[in-house]
């Protein structure tokens, strides 16, 4: 199967039902994101430290796999030069749509997240990701790409899952999965064909050593975090936060990192 295709139409898929990350910003939201009242998630219920962004006006920002017309737009607002890279081009099209009526100059590229040759390096301030790596099946990729496209002192912000969110059955709360986890070969065949039937994205728990390690082995620094659940919403809310939010920055080349571990 190829998983990067199939998960395209699946966001497509969602964005025809409407499901709540596709639901594009309100011109209420845009107004308020003008005076200075705003919030972005990258993760489901707490919104990203305002202290975490540097000021947005003229930096290059780049949403990576955050299609759906919710994060870019408000970046946009604030001043940014936003290009938004998804895999589903109807994603991308709910923020074409915003950024034509509200003439924000957003800019959309479509293709795989662990794939961003089609920018050159260093050429983005901030690199802002949603919680979306869950759909790739190996993420290692995605963080040496942000690294190459990102300037030295740039950022990366990204929502993470905690891997045993995907271990425990929801249905009675039993740990039955192994990590790392993947809908493909963790479920059962008919899991599998239902989720196939329902036009599902296929999902991939991966370790704390893929996502965080991952993160500092790509050469970043990972300078500050928190957790979030889904507000109440979802049956492990109560037993532990199943989301992680990381804010990296670029400041060494991988040498000198590795240079720093030998150390």
């Amino acid at each position: 199967m190829d998983i990067v295709e199939y998960n395209s139409l699946a966001w497509d898929n969602y964005v025809d039902n409407k499901d709540r990350w596709t639901i594009p910003v309100s011109f209420e939201e845009i107004e308020e994101a003008k005076k200075g009242n705003w919030g972005i998630v990258l993760t489901p219920s707490k919104a990203v430290p305002l202290e975490w962004f540097p000021d947005l006006k003229g930096l290059d920002v780049l949403g990576l796999a955050s299609g759906g017309g919710q994060q870019a737009p408000i970046l946009a607002t604030l001043g940014a030069k936003v290009s938004v890279f998804d895999n589903s081009e109807k994603q991308l099209l709910q923020d074409k749509k915003v950024s034509d009526k509200y003439n924000l100059g957003i800019k959309t590229f479509r293709g795989d997240m662990g794939d961003l040759s089609v920018f050159e390096d260093g050429c983005f301030d901030l690199v802002f990701n949603p919680c979306s790596i869950l759909f790739v099946e190996n993420v290692i990729p995605v963080w040496n790409e942000c690294y190459r496209v990102l300037r030295p002192g740039g950022l990366l912000m990204t929502g993470l899952i905690n891997p045993l969110a995907f271990q425990i059955d929801e249905d009675d709360l039993s740990l039955i999965y192994n990590q790392p986890y993947s809908d493909l070969y963790s479920l059962p065949k008919h899991k599998v064909r239902k989720l196939k039937d329902e036009n599902g994205a296929f999902t991939f728990g991966h370790s704390l050593s893929d996502q965080i390690g991952g993160q500092l082995q790509a050469g970043f620094i990972i300078t500050d975090m928190y957790e979030d659940d889904w507000n109440g919403e979802g049956k492990l809310d109560k037993f532990f936060p199943g989301f992680i939010a990381t804010r990296a920055v670029k400041t060494l080349d991988k040498s000198s990192v590795q240079s720093m571990k030998n150390d």
